[in-house]
């Protein structure tokens, strides 16, 4: 299957997946946060033009 043993590499590549791993979570929250609110902000601008 997969060997996990990166015996005298470990210390640097399995960091390097964390980092990695924390970057890709973090800019996925970023992007859900961002559209929520820019889809509020749509429905504001439309709410607000209909009113007109």
């Amino acid at each position: 299957m997969f060997d996990f043993d990166m015996s005298p590499y470990s210390a640097f590549i399995w960091p390097a997946w964390g980092v990695t791993a924390v970057v890709l979570a973090g800019l996925c929250v970023r992007a859900v946060v961002s559209a929520r609110y820019w889809k509020r902000e749509l429905a504001r601008l439309e709410a607000e033009r209909a009113r007109k």
